[in-house]
C-alpha cells in the first residue's frame, strides 16, 4: 500500500478521508465553499490515482490536510490508551523515594506543601503524617529505571517504555480530573482524545468502529469510580467520531444483531428504506448528524459479521495466553481487554480506550495495590511483546496512567504495614511505549516527598500535544470550527510538544 510524504498515513487513509469529505458535502455547501470544493474534487481524483499507482517515481501526491506535520517519519497509526481510573500512587510504583523512610510518621513540612489545596477528605485532619512506601524497589534495564516489586513483568521492559514522572494537573477530584485528562478540559461536553484521533486520521477498517472503548473489571472492587459515556463522546465533532463501547458479556455491542424472526435480507431492506428517508430529511434540513445516523446504521450492519470474528478468541494459540496470562481467558478481565486491543489494532481500529477501575486508594494500600498491579503487570508486558513480535509495536502508541497522583502523607490511620493516600494533582507518573516514543527515557523529577516537581514539568496539554505529534499532527493547526471559534484539543493556553519523549 502506498505511503505518502507523511509516513504513517497511507494512500488508502487519504483516499478514505477524501471520500468521507465528499460524502458529507451537500449541493448548498458545495456552492458556498466555491473554489475550495472544486479543489477537493480534484484532490479526490489525485488521491484515487495515487492510491492505485503506488509510490511511482514522479507520481502526483495528494495535498494533505494542513494539520499534518510535513516530511516527518511518524510511525504511530494506532493508540491504545490504558487509563487507570482513580489515580495510581506514584511513590508506590515508579517514583522511588527512599528518603521518606526517615520521615515515617513525621508531619509533611509546610515548606513542601506551600499552602496547596487539599481535598475535603483530608483537609480536616489534625496531622499529615508521612507514609513511606512499604514496597521494595530495584533498578532495571539500561535506563536504570526504579520499579516497585509489585510490577516484576513490567520491570523487564523498561527500556521499551518512556516514563514521565512530572505530569501535573489543576483538577483535584475524579470527575473533572478524568474529563481533563481525556478531553483537555475539566468541563464536560468536549471531544476526547479518541474522538480527535478518529477525526484527524479517519478509519482503518470500514467494518469496525474507528474508536472503541473497553471497560475492564478489576479483581478488587473496594472503591470503584463512576465511568460514564461522557468520557468517550465526540462533543462538537460529528457524532461518528464518538467511541463505541464493547461489552464483556453477552452481545459485545447492543442491538447490532437481528431480532428473532428478522433475516439479513429484511434487515437490509429496512436499512435501505431508512437511508432513503434520512437522505430526504437531510436535503430539507441539512443537519450533518443525519449523515452520522446513516453511516452508523450501515456500520452496524457490517459489524454483524466483523464483530463476532473479532471477539472470538478460539483462534488464538496457547502461546498467546502464556504472554498475557491465564486471566486473558476470563471475559472482562484487564488481560482480556489488552488482548482484544491487540486484535483491534491488527484489524485497523485507530484508537482503543481501556479503563481499569479501583485505583482510588484512600485506605488499605497494602491490601488493594498488589491486586491492582497483578491485574495489569503481565497483561501490559504481554501486550508489548505481542505487538513487537507481530511487527505492530512501532505503529502503535501505548499510553498508561491515571487522572492524578496520590499524597505522600497518609489519609486516616498509619502503620508501617498499611496506610491510605489522598488525591494529589501536583505530580504523578505516566508511561508510553511504541508508536515513535523514546524507549528508556525517564523525563521529569519530583522532590523527595513526591509532592512538587523540581525538573521538566509536563502538563496535560503538553502531553496531548506530544501524543498528537507522535501521530503526525500539529496540535496548533488541528482545529474544528465551533461557536465561531477554532477549537482544539490543547485549548487556548500555551502547550508544547516535548521532544525528549519522541524517538
Amino acid at each position: 500500500m502506498m505511503k505518502d510524504g507523511f509516513s504513517g498515513i497511507t494512500g488508502h487513509d487519504v483516499e478514505a478521508g477524501i471520500e468521507d469529505w465528499v460524502r458529507l458535502e451537500t449541493r448548498r455547501q458545495f456552492f458556498r465553499r466555491g473554489g475550495s470544493a472544486l479543489g477537493m474534487a480534484a484532490l479526490s481524483v489525485l488521491g484515487a490515482e495515487a492510491a492505485q499507482a503506488g509510490q511511482a517515481v514522479g507520481a502526483a501526491q495528494p495535498k494533505l490536510p494542513p494539520y499534518f506535520l510535513p516530511g516527518r517519519k511518524t510511525r504511530a497509526k494506532h493508540v491504545i490508551y490504558l487509563h487507570m481510573v482513580g489515580g495510581p500512587p506514584q511513590m508506590d510504583l515508579y517514583d522511588y523515594k527512599p528518603v521518606m523512610q526517615e520521615y515515617y510518621d513525621k508531619d509533611l513540612p509546610d515548606s513542601v506543601r506551600m499552602g496547596q489545596r487539599l481535598t475535603t477528605m483530608t483537609s480536616g485532619q489534625a496531622r499529615f503524617p508521612i507514609a513511606p512506601s512499604k514496597f521494595k524497589f530495584a533498578r532495571h534495564g539500561k535506563s536504570g529505571m526504579w520499579v516497585s516489586e509489585l510490577l516484576p513483568q513490567t520491570a523487564k521492559m523498561v527500556d521499551d517504555m518512556c516514563f514521565i514522572r512530572s505530569m501535573h494537573t489543576e483538577a483535584i477530584n475524579h470527575e473533572p480530573a478524568i474529563t481533563y485528562m481525556q478531553t483537555g478540559n475539566q468541563v464536560t461536553g468536549r471531544p476526547c482524545l479518541g474522538a480527535w484521533t478518529s477525526y484527524g486520521l479517519g478509519s482503518g477498517n470500514q467494518n469496525l468502529p474507528t474508536f472503541v472503548v473497553l471497560v475492564a473489571n478489576p479483581t478488587n472492587t473496594e472503591q470503584v469510580q463512576a465511568i460514564s459515556a461522557r468520557l468517550w463522546q465526540s462533543g462538537y465533532l460529528p457524532g461518528e467520531h464518538a467511541g463505541v463501547s464493547f461489552r464483556s458479556s453477552g452481545d459485545p455491542i447492543l442491538y447490532i444483531n437481528n431480532p428473532d424472526g428478522v433475516s439479513s435480507e429484511v434487515r437490509r431492506k429496512t436499512l435501505d428504506g431508512l437511508r432513503s428517508l434520512n437522505e430526504l430529511n437531510y436535503k430539507i434540513v441539512g443537519d450533518p448528524e443525519t449523515h452520522t445516523r446513516i453511516q452508523q446504521y450501515e456500520l452496524a450492519f457490517r459489524m454483524q459479521s466483523s464483530v463476532p470474528e473479532l471477539t472470538d478468541l478460539k483462534s488464538e494459540p496457547e502461546s498467546t495466553f502464556k504472554l498475557y496470562g491465564e486471566e486473558a481467558r476470563k471475559p472482562g478481565s484487564f488481560a482480556q481487554t489488552a488482548l482484544m486491543a491487540r486484535r483491534m489494532v491488527e484489524r485497523g481500529v485507530r484508537f482503543i480506550q481501556v479503563y481499569l477501575n479501583n485505583w482510588d486508594t484512600h485506605s488499605n494500600v497494602a491490601g488493594r495495590l498488589p491486586s491492582q498491579c497483578r491485574d495489569v503487570d503481565q497483561a501490559c508486558w504481554g501486550l508489548v511483546q505481542d505487538l513487537k513480535q507481530r511487527g505492530l509495536f512501532d505503529d502503535t502508541l501505548i499510553l498508561w496512567g491515571g487522572e492524578f497522583g496520590r499524597t505522600i502523607y497518609s489519609q486516616g490511620g498509619l502503620s508501617r504495614e498499611n496506610y491510605g493516600r489522598d488525591h494529589h494533582p501536583r505530580c504523578f507518573t505516566m508511561w508510553m511505549a511504541g508508536g515513535g516514543s523514546r524507549g528508556g527515557q525517564i523525563y521529569g523529577e519530583t522532590d523527595d516527598f513526591s509532592y512538587n516537581i523540581v525538573k521538566d514539568p509536563c502538563h496535560i496539554h503538553d502531553f496531548h500535544a506530544t501524543v498528537l505529534h507522535l501521530l503526525g499532527i500539529d496540535h496548533e493547526r488541528f482545529t474544528y470550527k465551533h461557536l465561531g471559534l477554532d477549537q482544539r484539543l490543547t485549548g487556548v493556553e500555551a502547550a508544547r510538544v516535548i521532544p525528549e519523549l519522541g524517538a
